[in-house]
């Protein structure tokens, strides 16, 4: 018999799927902010900088660096703090709003993953071609640093993109704790997430998008990829299933760098400096400087 906690678990997360289907039918005439809304030009104000499409990459730092927001989340939300953060030291740097299902405004990444990099293709150009740059560098979290993996892989991103951070990001899926092995306990529930929120089908372990992403080994060369997971992670787990292997991979344990350091799968991404501080080792390694617990203070 499973126990009932668990059991509601999944319940609630089916319930939050059925609401994500209603909304769209309560707000037809609202949409999800492009790369060029008026809201995701309100960044550049809430940002301190970002999104500033004048911005011309210095000789410190020649690449313009585009972050790739998580499920649920947006361009401006996700960032309030990394953004600032990097434009601080110097960088160019812009975010994108991708997988927007029809009508439903500010929770993004919903859409089919592989349709998402798509859109993260477009954007990548666009920036490339404001700035001037030869090579953007990358920074997501959570599916944010999975999907341009697909990007890097099947869609010529590879030869745009010169380094690859993913925070927390679920690149062989997630068992959500082992909940998503309840999913054929409930007849349709699998059929329902893949119809709503492809997306989340998409992110469980052993989903066809995973298959098709990760045959044939799990990074592509002339890419520096960079992993920064944390052992509390709630959401993509195992935690360690975030790791990558390959020739050109540096995967990073949060807590071996600050034994400390308590932040979960949204912390990590949302306000951990830590872990900013060592994404920030990762685009500029030749000035590259010890991360530890201080780092919080940098």
């Amino acid at each position: 018999m499973l126990p009932w906690k668990r059991l509601l678990r999944p319940l609630t997360a089916l319930l939050l799927t059925a609401v994500v289907a209603v909304v769209p039918a309560a707000t037809a005439h609202a949409a999800a902010p492009s790369w060029g809304s008026p809201l995701l030009e309100r960044s550049r104000e809430l940002g301190g900088g970002w999104n500033d499409y004048s911005c011309k990459p210095s000789a410190t730092h020649p690449r313009p660096v585009v972050l790739v927001h998580g499920t649920f989340a947006n361009s401006i939300d996700n960032w309030l703090t990394f953004a600032p953060y990097l434009v601080n030291r110097g960088y160019c740097v812009f975010s994108l709003d991708y997988g927007q299902l029809p009508g439903v405004p500010l929770f993004n990444a919903l859409g089919p993953i592989d349709k998402s990099a798509e859109q993260l293709q477009v954007f990548v150009d666009k920036v490339l071609t404001a700035t001037g740059a030869a090579k953007a560098d990358l920074v997501g979290h959570s599916q944010g640093g999975l999907m341009p993996r697909y990007y890097l892989k099947f869609l010529g991103g590879a030869a745009k993109v010169n380094t690859f951070v993913g925070i927390a990001p679920d690149n062989h899926g997630t068992t959500l704790d082992g909940l998503t092995n309840l999913l054929p306990y409930f007849p349709g529930a699998e059929d329902l997430l893949s119809a709503v929120t492809p997306a989340l089908a998409d992110q469980i372990v052993g989903s066809a998008f995973l298959t098709k992403l990760n045959a044939g080994g799990d990074t592509v060369p002339g890419v520096h990829y960079t992993v920064i997971a944390t052992k509390y992670d709630e959401v993509v787990t195992p935690y360690r299933s975030q790791f990558l292997t390959g020739s050109d991979v540096h995967n990073v344990l949060l807590q071996d760098l600050c034994p400390v350091d308590l932040s979960e799968h949204a912390a990590i991404g949302l306000i951990d400096r830590i872990a900013f501080h060592e994404a920030a080792n990762a685009l500029d390694p030749a000035h590259a400087t010890t991360t530890n617990c201080a780092s919080v203070f940098s």
